[in-house]
């Protein structure tokens, strides 16, 4: 054998690997899941929560992953599948409980689920205090989870080892108006700063500041360049950087969402549009130069006629990507 054939070789062989090592661009979701949140574990595993089934699917690394039901539909109360978030440090999966209706599982106060992050097997639910809305979630350094709540101007932490939620911050400053006067999608930049959002479309992001020993800071307001599509979901991409997932909620007509790239400087945001023209992106995540994300298709859900009879069957849904822009 040539050393040309032995470096061919190799190279086919780094190329397999690395194509083994990437999720492909579009991976398929059960049918009529209706997904609302998406998590990733260390080993590259996707969670994706259902907001109709009140279940958690998972797809496995792999070059034509299958989607499997992790979390049972209705396992725990679950009821609205919202936000979703891998806890790799205590074995956990955590999943906000909402309560809306358009499910096909009986409906539920709203709480904070935990399951087994291996087996979806139920292990605790955590009552929202003054009937909040659990809406998403975001981890700190010290394991701490911190949790929206859309009917109230306010921020939720769990500790470790805590027997119930609590509040972190509360603040006139994190209202925003309509029936849903509270927030939205959720970010720790750096492990200085939380970015949360309103539920309703606004023309900034709201960010508080996190202190060393874990306590709340001020409020302030970071201004963008126009009104976002009611940014449903944030991740933090890198310092600086966030990805905002604005699903359009409530802007009319069914394809108005997009995947946005946000700079931060200072009290302002620059923003950079990833895609466009999709179905209700509720929510993704990054997972190293690409981001993924679902459209949610809440329509079809929200805007039936009288009955679940009206409700299609046989919806696709699925996992889409796009790379990042380089920075």
């Amino acid at each position: 054998m040539s050393r040309r054939t032995r470096l061919a070789g190799a190279l086919l062989a780094l190329a397999a690997m690395a194509a083994s090592a990437a999720p492909p661009a579009v991976q398929a979701l059960p049918e009529d899941w209706y997904p609302e949140s998406v998590a990733i574990g260390p080993d590259g595993s996707f969670y994706v929560g259902s907001w109709r089934q009140g279940a958690v699917a998972r797809l496995k690394p792999g070059l034509a992953p299958k989607a499997e039901v992790l979390v049972k539909p209705g396992a725990n109360g679950l009821a609205n599948g919202q936000g979703v978030l891998v806890d790799a440090r205590h074995q956990a999966l955590w999943v906000c409980s909402g309560n809306i209706g358009f499910t096909t599982v009986p409906q539920t106060p709203s709480a904070l689920k935990r399951y087994d992050l291996a087996t979806g097997a139920p292990r605790a639910s955590y009552a929202m205090p003054d009937a909040g809305y659990c809406n998403d979630l975001a981890q700190d350094a010290r394991g701490n989870i911190y949790v929206t709540d859309s009917l109230h101007p306010r921020v939720l932490r769990f500790t470790p080892g805590a027997a119930a939620l609590t509040v972190w911050k509360e603040d006139p400053a994190l209202a925003g108006p309509g029936p849903y006067r509270g927030l939205n999608g959720i970010a720790i930049d750096s492990g200085r700063n939380v970015y949360v959002s309103l539920v309703a479309a606004a023309s900034y992001l709201l960010r508080i500041d996190l202190g060393t020993d874990g306590r709340a800071g001020g409020v302030s307001r970071i201004e963008a360049p126009r009104v976002m599509k009611n940014v449903d979901a944030i991740r933090a991409w890198k310092p600086g950087r966030l990805v905002l997932f604005e699903s359009n909620a409530f802007g009319d007509g069914p394809y108005g969402g997009q995947v946005t790239v946000a700079r931060v400087d200072g009290a302002k945001l620059a923003l950079q549009t990833v895609v466009a023209g999709l179905n209700d992106p509720s929510s993704g995540a990054v997972l190293g130069d690409r981001v993924y994300f679902i459209e949610s298709k809440y329509p079809l859900l929200t805007q039936r006629k009288d009955s679940d009879a009206a409700v299609p069957l046989g919806v696709p849904f699925d996992i889409q990507s796009r790379a990042l822009p380089p920075d």
